[in-house]
């Protein structure tokens, strides 16, 4: 999930540069929804793996 989340980063980043506006913002867009999702996994995952240990 981070994978596709840097990937569209890129898209926006190369879309900004050059000078399609609506396209990078969708991509930034997509990028940070699919970051923060990869991050809530991340966190749930951690948790119960130390709730396994413990």
């Amino acid at each position: 999930m981070l994978n596709w989340a840097l990937i569209f980063l890129v898209i926006a980043i190369i879309a900004a540069v050059l000078g399609f506006g609506g396209i990078a913002g969708a991509a930034v867009d997509i990028a940070k929804i699919l970051f923060f999702v990869f991050l809530v996994l991340f966190l749930v995952a951690l948790i119960r793996g130390l709730m396994v240990r413990g």
